[in-house]
């Protein structure tokens, strides 16, 4: 068996790696370009959404209890523990 130099497969590796990611980029731009056209023609043809009219950041007082509720099973879920072990202090609108 013939002795094959260390560069060599460095150089033979490094070069197969660089085709490879290479021949990703090309794929990929040729596959954004072909699908891409359909998505450009849909989107010029539908209409804009129309935009939701944005609620007051504070909720009304009938509604804090609610708010507060919601808060606390956020955080509880967030830090994987139960509602009624939370004690939240205060709420303030940043």
């Amino acid at each position: 068996m013939t002795n094959v130099s260390p560069v060599f497969v460095l150089l033979l590796g490094m070069g197969t790696v660089f085709f490879g990611l290479l021949c990703l980029i090309v794929l990929t731009k040729l596959m954004s370009k072909v699908l891409g056209e359909g998505k450009d023609a849909a989107a010029k043809a539908a209409p804009a959404p129309v935009a939701a009219p944005v609620q007051a950041a504070t909720p009304d007082v009938a509604d804090r209890k609610a708010f507060d509720a919601a808060i606390a099973a956020a955080i509880a879920t967030y830090m994987g523990g139960e509602p009624q072990g939370l004690r939240i202090r205060s709420i303030k609108k940043i």
